[in-house]
């Protein structure tokens, strides 16, 4: 997706979110953990400041079906427009899981994300890259 975008990846420490409205689309990414996102992300999230209609996206890989009911996608979604963001769309994929007993086994989703997830997520981010270019808000 970076590549594609031609975009600047950070680990959630390290964005200066003061310069966020800088940009035209900001990625937003985490696994899956014990079904929710990472901490890090949602300490991200919460430094924040308003986004004023800045572009965004979500990538999540987990290494199951979200859970309607949990709705870990939908949470992050909520807290970003809450924070004036619009978002976008989102992008998942299975990731290697090693909960619980699976670690003995080695995980399940081995090799996940893998060419074909990695391949789905590049046309994704092509996709976003035209809405956006498309926007009245794009640079």
């Amino acid at each position: 997706m970076a590549e594609v975008l031609g975009a600047e990846v950070l680990e959630p420490e390290s964005v200066d979110v003061e310069t966020l409205r800088d940009y035209d689309l900001v990625g937003f990414g985490s696994g899956i953990y014990f079904m929710a996102v990472h901490p890090r992300l949602w300490r991200l999230i919460r430094r924040l400041p308003r986004g004023n209609g800045i572009h965004a996206f979500t990538f999540i890989t987990s290494g199951g079906r979200e859970l309607p009911l949990l709705g870990y996608r939908r949470a992050v979604h909520r807290r970003l427009t809450a924070k004036g963001f619009e978002v976008l769309d989102s992008f998942s994929c299975r990731g290697l899981d090693t909960v619980g007993p699976l670690r003995w086994v080695g995980g399940v989703n081995k090799g996940r994300p893998n060419d074909a997830d990695l391949d789905r997520a590049a046309a994704f981010a092509a996709q976003l890259r035209e809405r956006v270019a498309q926007s009245p808000r794009a640079r």
